[in-house]
C-alpha cells in the first residue's frame, strides 16, 4: 500500500478557508491518499460533510461534539449536554456517511474543569457518544489531554472496542493499558518538538500506531499553521526512532488504519 493516512484533521477550520484545495493538493504530492475531518462542535458540522463531498474519496467526515466548546479561547469551557443535544439531530442526518465519531473525549485541564461535577458533564457526553458509535458501529476518534488514564478506563467500561487515542498526551505505562485494549495511537508531526511523544513511540508497538496531523495545530514548528502534508514528518521520525524503514512505517500505518475504519476500504485498496 503505497500511501498516508491522516487519522485526525481539523480541514474544516477557518485557517484553511482561503486556499483548501492548494492545502489538499499539496499534501497528495506527499504521499496522502485519506484524511479523517474530525468536528470539535455542532456548529461546524455541515461544513465537513460538504468538503467531504468536495473531495470524495480523500476527505471521510467523522462527528462528533469535544470536551472543550466555545470558539474564542476566552469563552472555552466544558462541554455540556445541551452542546450534545444540538449535534445529535444531525448525526442522525449525516450517519450514513461518516467512517467514524469524532472528536470526542475528555479533557481535564485545570482551566476548563473547576471541580467534579464539570468532570462529571464530559463523562455523560463521552458515554452518550460511544453509545452512538455502537449503534452506528463506528470507531471513536477521541482526544484525551491531562486525562489519559480516566478516558482509557472509561471507554473499556463502556465495552468500546475501536479506539483511536489523538496525540495522546500520558505516560507510555498508561498507553500499554490502551494497547493491551486492542486501541491505536496517532502520532503528530509536533512528535519532533515532544521528548513525551517521543518516548511515546519508543514503547508503543508500531501495530498500534497510525499517523495524524491536528492540522492546523501540532505541526512541526510551535506557532506555524500545520497542513496535511506533514504527514510524512510524523512517518520520517517514527521510522527513525523504530529503526525501520519508512516504507515499512507507510504500510503498517495504513494497514492499520484501514482495520480501524474499514469504511475506507471501499475507496483505497490495501
Amino acid at each position: 500500500m503505497h500511501g498516508y493516512i491522516d487519522c485526525h484533521c481539523h480541514i474544516s477550520a477557518e485557517e484553511f478557508d482561503k486556499d483548501v484545495d492548494e492545502v489538499i493538493e499539496n499534501s497528495k504530492k506527499e504521499g496522502l491518499v485519506a484524511l479523517l475531518a474530525v468536528a470539535e462542535h455542532a456548529g461546524e458540522f455541515d461544513k465537513i460533510i460538504q468538503l467531504s463531498q468536495r473531495f470524495p474519496g480523500f476527505i471521510f467526515p467523522c462527528l462528533g461534539v469535544h470536551p472543550v466548546q466555545g470558539l474564542a479561547p476566552e469563552q472555552q469551557r466544558g462541554v455540556s449536554l445541551q452542546d450534545l443535544d444540538a449535534a445529535l439531530p444531525i448525526i442522525e442526518k449525516y450517519k450514513d456517511h461518516l467512517v467514524a465519531i469524532g472528536e470526542v473525549g475528555l479533557d481535564f485541564t485545570p482551566r476548563y474543569v473547576s471541580n467534579e461535577t464539570d468532570k462529571d458533564c464530559q463523562r455523560q457526553v463521552l458515554i452518550r457518544q460511544a453509545e452512538i458509535a455502537k449503534q452506528l458501529e463506528l470507531p471513536l476518534n477521541v482526544h484525551s489531554r491531562s486525562a489519559g488514564r480516566p478516558t482509557i478506563h472509561l471507554l473499556k467500561e463502556q465495552g468500546v472496542e475501536k479506539v483511536l487515542l489523538h496525540a495522546f498526551d500520558g505516560k507510555p505505562s498508561v498507553a500499554m493499558e490502551g494497547v493491551k485494549a486492542g486501541y491505536f495511537f496517532s502520532i503528530p508531526p509536533s512528535i519532533i518538538r515532544s521528548g513525551q511523544k517521543q518516548k511515546l513511540v519508543k514503547q508503543l508497538p508500531l501495530e498500534s500506531i497510525c499517523l495524524e496531523t491536528d492540522s492546523p495545530a501540532l505541526g512541526p514548528e510551535k506557532q506555524v499553521r500545520n497542513e496535511p502534508k506533514n504527514i510524512s514528518v510524523s512517518a520520517e521520525y517514527i521510522s527513525s526512532i523504530k529503526g525501520v524503514p519508512l516504507e515499512k512505517v507507510m504500510e503498517v500505518t495504513t494497514q492499520n488504519a484501514l482495520r480501524l475504519f474499514p469504511k475506507l476500504k471501499s475507496v483505497i485498496r490495501p
